[in-house]
């Protein structure tokens, strides 16, 4: 359930009580306790829209229960032009932050190394994450990138050499197939099976990112479920008293200089689980510095904790 937080109801009060600063400019929404009387009403579906309502680039907390504190989206972005979502997994609840920006479409970058490591896993394209593959000697624009990789290094350290090769294995047809019906982006392959993802013909908006890591996350993906599972294993980035924190990068720009920045994943806190997407453009975006920019909000917000 989406709330406009210009009214100040009994229902919504604690609500309301996040604004501190308002921009009649802005878009967000406030996800509210988990306990609290909204989320005890039955579930709507998901408007994958997101109208425009008021944002408090602000917040402070409304609640105990809440577990959501502070963030200031402008300063966490550090001049960038970004947009961030936060979503409950199985809950109609969610933070924008920039939702005009958060409907674009942009070339998905090395987050599709998730895709493609599911599709590439349910294919048998590669047998398991510790499938490994051979570097042919190539000069690679990383060090880390210069030897050989397995799937599960291979995502940990961005291998494009590694994904491109699986991705020709996986094939056109199946590719396609599996985009469709995963309903990824506009599902565009037409630049080449081995650069499609990389700022040319695939496209995906942060919403649509937030509906596949959703999906990700229940098993309601085109893939089998063990599958899903490992993934969700490799992606996985840090762990804390209470807390995992997951997710990939991504990086785009031109042969000298980075434009854009992505970081899609998953936080488990306690025993609430949230999707996120965010995107950083600008000179020197890059997924690396988007994905710290994140990790401070999640902590701003009270989802991830300092051990």
């Amino acid at each position: 359930m989406r709330q406009d937080h210009r009214g100040g109801t009994d229902k919504c009060r604690t609500l309301a009580d996040f604004c501190e600063h308002r921009k009649p400019t802005d878009v967000m929404d406030l996800l509210p306790p988990r306990n609290g009387p909204i989320a005890d009403r039955k579930e709507s579906a998901m408007p994958w829209s997101f109208p425009p309502i008021l944002l408090s680039v602000l917040f402070q907390t409304a609640s105990p229960e809440s577990g959501i504190g502070r963030v200031d989206f402008q300063a966490r972005f550090k001049g960038f032009d970004a947009c961030f979502i936060l979503k409950e997994v199985g809950q109609d609840f969610t933070l924008t932050y920039n939702a005009e920006r958060c409907r674009t479409r942009l070339a998905p970058c090395s987050t599709f190394k998730i895709f493609n490591s599911l599709a590439a896993l349910d294919t048998g394209a590669v047998a398991g994450p510790d499938t490994l593959l051979k570097w042919d000697g190539t000069p690679q624009k990383r060090k880390e990138c210069e030897q050989d990789h397995t799937l599960a290094t291979a995502i940990r350290d961005s291998v494009l050499w590694y994904f491109q090769e699986v991705a020709r294995r996986i094939g056109p047809e199946r590719m396609k197939s599996y985009l469709t019906q995963a309903d990824y982006g506009n599902c565009d392959i037409s630049a080449g099976i081995d650069t499609f993802w990389l700022q040319t013909s695939l496209v995906i908006s942060a919403e649509e990112q937030i509906r596949f890591m959703e999906r990700l996350y229940t098993d309601k993906l085109p893939f089998k479920p063990p599958v899903m599972e490992q993934v969700r294993k490799m992606i996985v980035l840090r762990r804390g008293d209470g807390w995992v924190f997951s997710g990939k990068t991504g990086t785009g720009g031109s042969a000298d200089k980075a434009i854009l920045g992505w970081f899609v994943g998953h936080v488990r806190c306690g025993d609430r689980q949230f999707v996120f997407a965010a995107n950083t453009r600008g000179d020197h975006a890059m997924g690396p510095a988007t994905r710290d920019m994140v990790f401070a909000m999640l902590q701003d917000l009270g989802l991830i904790g300092s051990k």
